[in-house]
């Protein structure tokens, strides 16, 4: 099944920052970005159409977030390329989680959900 390799090769990358010049502590406000890097390691172009997060806080609240593709772009990628992007999100703990999938569209139509492994959003020294 073409899906199950497809999903395969797509590898995603997270780096994530603190913005204390943007948050503001005594009002449970903590921002954070997150860059991410895609790379197609299939053997056809791909499409990002849509993406779904859950994001969790330290408090365990869940916040959902669905949409067509990111920062306001469907990009296709081509076989052994990249794209990359800068996102943001806010929380009202200093420290929480992201994890989710893309829907992504192969060139011979087949749809898949390329996953995102759950990642860390921590203030600085928040975790020992």
């Amino acid at each position: 099944m073409i899906a199950a390799l497809e999903q395969e090769s797509i590898a995603i990358n997270v780096e994530t920052s603190y913005l204390p010049e943007q948050s503001d502590p005594d009002k449970k406000r903590f921002v954070f970005s997150y860059h991410i890097t895609i790379t197609n390691h299939a053997s056809q172009p791909v499409q990002l159409l849509n993406r779904r997060w859950l994001i969790v806080d330290g408090d365990e609240q869940v916040q959902e977030v669905k949409g067509e593709g990111v920062v306001g772009e469907q990009p296709v990628i081509d076989p052994t390329e990249s794209y990359s992007y800068t996102s943001g999100t806010v929380l009202a703990t200093n420290v929480g989680s992201m994890q989710g999938h893309y829907e992504m569209k192969a060139e011979d139509g087949q749809t898949f959900n390329a996953e995102i492994a759950p990642f860390t959003l921590a203030q600085p020294n928040a975790l020992h």
